[in-house]
């Protein structure tokens, strides 16, 4: 019998851990700037997170997907997590959420 997945809770966990993560040029944290753009979970706990970066030239492009995969990765039900990159639909701050335009002084 096969174990079912707790989708719910382990996207609580995952967010958990993505909101740790931060943008080096904006005290905003990845998950609030609206850069994640889906998480997926397949039946082998393996995670895969859209995701964009704030420019493409974006001087953390290198680290910051990395720096992703191997937090999402302590999480003790995922056995494996890949970032795939986007520019589709391109960023901009009408994604990020309310609390990171506040902590930033946009409204």
């Amino acid at each position: 019998m096969s174990e079912t997945i707790n989708t719910v809770e382990l996207g609580e966990k995952i967010v958990r851990v993505l909101k740790t993560v931060y943008d080096p040029e904006i005290p905003v944290d990845i998950y609030e700037l609206g850069l994640i753009y889906d998480v997926f979970v397949n039946d082998h706990y393996e995670v895969k997170i859209l995701m964009t970066l704030t420019t493409p030239n974006c001087p953390v492009a290198e680290t910051l997907p990395v720096e992703v995969e191997e937090k999402v990765k302590t999480i003790e039900e995922v056995k494996d997590a890949e970032v795939e990159i986007t520019f589709d639909p391109p960023w901009s701050q009408e994604l990020m959420s309310e609390e990171a335009k506040l902590e930033l002084g946009l409204l």
